[in-house]
């Protein structure tokens, strides 16, 4: 039994279910139910959402997060297993730069030590830089209180000059120009027993990364003069940028393979990237944000379930209607398809209507956002307290197909049991009293 159309014939089910979607303001009851249908349908649109919205801000303020972070730390750093000095850092460097995806490539020394200035004291990360290498591969220079030329080129080999982190250099007090009192653990053996090595360096500047675990504990200084204070031999390892940091797992193992070949001239090297030196703060990162994808798809769950009252009232409204399509020909299965659509239809537009709502709002929240702030005289992210003073937002079709998928796969599974139901009303008792 189908309908003719223009061009193509339409399955009366689909017809029957669009026409009871739409229709239900005849009599109260019938008007009721079309509330309860629009109820299910916004509960739908909002739950996907919020959905929508929320997991875009959430990428939006792990990417702020992660880009911070990585203008200090290397997207790949390749270290001396012993944790020694490199046997070879200009071949060691050659070697990296082979690789394609490579875009910058320094070498570094990392090490703990304590700077002093008068009382203040403070155990920090002094990391020794290349000056004329460290722009390829990292971005603190752009958010320093000096520019480049002046800070890198600032230090220079056995002057020990030095720069801090914004937080280090506000908590010692300290400004450019100023002084401060290098401690290295290495200390010196005398017949007075053993002494800590002091030394004094002079402030070149302060960077600030946007990132308070870096700009609170990390000083630069030249390699050489790092290399000198801590009694090493050299470099301890080599910073590597990429054109693309979502490769550097690729590219870390790529690495890995062409430097073991060349393990007996360049010695037995480590390749980390950042995904392993930040993983425990990514894994939490990522929990939540499932645990808070798995929240609000139980709010898309409870809107969609709302269907099956809606489709109950429905049946029992529509029993006579049934019972007189069974009675012209109608199957089970064709008065089940005709409730199917119906719940389908809701589940359909009110994911759509989310769908677009949450687009909306997520490609627009940096216009929104300022806008309620200005209408309620508010800040949600003050800038004193918070590293970033703006809403970040960033949707990704990795989160909105699965958010649609699901919206639409629950309003599915909804309408079966009562259009199952349906499908089982008897003609004669459906009429009996009609």
């Amino acid at each position: 039994m189908k309908i003719l159309s223009k061009t193509f014939e339409i399955p009366y089910e689909w017809l029957l279910g669009w026409r009871y979607t739409r229709a239900g303001r005849g009599t109260r009851r019938n008007g009721f139910i079309s509330f309860i249908s629009g109820v299910s349908m916004l509960g739908i649109g909002l739950g996907v959402a919020a959905l929508i919205i929320v997991l875009s801000v959430m990428n939006g303020f792990q990417k702020e997060v992660r880009d911070r972070m990585l203008g200090v730390v290397s997207h790949i750093e390749v270290v001396a297993n012993d944790g020694g000095a490199l046997r070879d850092v200009l071949g060691t460097i050659a070697e990296i730069k082979k690789n394609p995806e490579v875009v910058g490539a320094a070498p570094f020394i990392d090490a703990q030590a304590l700077l002093a200035r008068g009382e203040d004291m403070k155990g920090v990360l002094i990391r020794g830089i290349e000056p004329s290498l460290e722009s390829e591969v990292s971005d603190v220079v752009k958010n320093s209180d000096v520019s480049a030329s002046l800070m890198y080129k600032g230090l220079h080999e056995g002057e020990f000059g030095i720069v801090l982190g914004a937080d280090l250099a506000k908590r010692l007090g300290v400004m450019r120009g100023d002084t401060v009192t290098l401690i290295a653990p290495s200390g010196q053996v005398t017949p007075a027993g053993i002494t800590p090595r002091l030394k004094q360096m002079r402030v070149l500047g302060t960077f600030n990364s946007g990132h308070y675990e870096y700009d609170a504990n990390l000083a630069m200084m030249h390699v050489a003069d790092a290399a000198k204070m801590f009694r090493l031999e050299g470099a301890t390892g080599v910073r590597v940028k990429l054109r693309d940091l979502h490769q550097a797992i690729q590219v870390g193992d790529a690495l890995s393979q062409a430097l073991s070949i060349r393990a007996s001239t360049l010695g037995d090297l480590y390749v980390r990237d950042w995904t392993k030196q930040n993983r425990s703060w990514f894994a939490a990162v990522q929990v939540e944000k499932t645990m808070m994808f798995i929240i609000l798809t139980l709010i898309v769950a409870v809107a969609a379930f709302n269907l099956v009252s809606t489709l109950v009232m429905t049946v029992t409204d529509k029993r006579a209607d049934i019972a007189i399509l069974r009675t012209l020909g109608a199957t089970p299965r064709s008065i089940m398809g005709i409730f199917v659509v119906q719940g389908a239809a809701v589940g359909v537009v009110g994911t759509l209507a989310g769908l677009g709502l949450g687009l909306l709002v997520a490609y627009n929240i940096d216009v929104i956002v300022p806008a309620i702030e200005h209408l309620f005289h508010a800040s949600f992210l003050p800038r004193d307290i918070y590293l970033i003073s703006r809403m970040p937002s960033e949707p990704q079709s990795g989160d909105i197909v699965p958010i649609t998928m699901i919206s639409l796969v629950l309003a599915f599974v909804a309408t079966l049991y009562p259009s199952w139901r349906a499908s089982r009303v008897n003609p004669a008792e459906a009429l009996r009293y009609e």
